[in-house]
């Protein structure tokens, strides 16, 4: 029996009963999928004519060219500028000052609290509209920057005062001034306990992207339209779609993963019986 302090061995009757609950688990997975196969197949959703443009290689193209690779711009540009607008305005609500303190915290806390989708479509029809607009592209990006960058000004600000203040206090014995303990000190070890929040919050940029469907911007989402109304097949477009974001979904989790044990330290197990590394008699986590 292991000496694990936070987690029991199952015994014998634990064992068998996880068995039956993954066996049943199992069961009834296999029964909703081969009910909505059949219910698909009685209402000629599994016809050939209806998943034809997704094994066309000029609808490939498409969805590949003009929606993945516009939808992982979009992201890939909010979240660079949300990063850079969440270190500014986290910082600055750790300011020492009030007249700075104070509008960094309102600006992040509005920014919050807008949802997002009403803050696209607000800067769509202000600024993206009509001749010489920013267009329906930079109106998502604005949107998705404001927003996760406000989210990431809290990351970043709670991440800062997670370091053990003897850090900042060493520093500051040694002579470094305030601009150079937060950036040398703190911000450093910060980003470690960070890292993970900010990888997640990368996907939720990724996911928020699709709205832009309402501003008719680029990307997955807008391709699949022109699909789905041509062929008139919105459940299998959906489902193709859902495909592609899951997909790049689980590649960015299995990066915050191993950013997480890499960067912050967390090991695949931990010993707690005090000299047995086999892994076997271990907590994991």
């Amino acid at each position: 029996m292991s000496t694990s302090v936070l987690f029991d061995v199952p015994g014998p009757k634990t064992r068998a009963r996880h068995r039956i609950y993954t066996v049943v688990a199992w069961v009834a997975l296999v029964a909703v999928i081969a009910a909505v196969l059949m219910r698909m197949s009685s209402t000629g959703q599994l016809a050939y004519a209806k998943w034809e443009p997704f094994v066309t290689p000029s609808y490939i193209s498409a969805l590949l060219v003009d929606g993945l690779l516009k939808t992982l711009q979009m992201a890939f540009s909010s979240v660079v500028a949300a990063v850079l607008f969440g270190v500014v305005f986290g910082i600055g609500k750790l300011s020492d000052h009030a007249w700075l303190r104070w509008p960094c915290w309102a600006v992040v806390e509005f920014f919050r609290a807008v949802p997002v989708l009403l803050m696209m479509i607000y800067i769509f029809f202000a600024f993206g509209a009509g001749e010489g607009g920013i267009g329906s592209y930079w109106s998502v990006v604005i949107a998705l920057t404001l927003y996760n960058g406000a989210v990431l000004a809290e990351v970043f600000r709670a991440g800062i005062q997670a370091v053990p203040a003897g850090q900042g206090e060493a520093a500051y014995a040694l002579g470094l001034r305030k601009s150079q303990v937060m950036m040398q000190i703190l911000m450093p070890q910060g980003v470690k306990i960070m890292l993970p929040s900010i990888i997640s919050q990368c996907i939720v940029a990724l996911k928020d992207t699709s709205l832009g469907y309402v501003i008719l911007a680029p990307g997955l989402t807008r391709v699949g339209k022109s699909i789905f109304l041509e062929f008139q097949n919105q459940v299998q477009t959906a489902i193709v779609l859902a495909a592609f974001y899951i997909l790049v979904n689980l590649a960015l989790t299995w990066i915050a993963t191993w950013a997480q044990r890499k960067f912050v330290g967390e090991k695949a197990v931990l010993v707690t019986d005090g000299g047995d590394r086999s892994g076997t008699a271990g907590f994991q986590i």
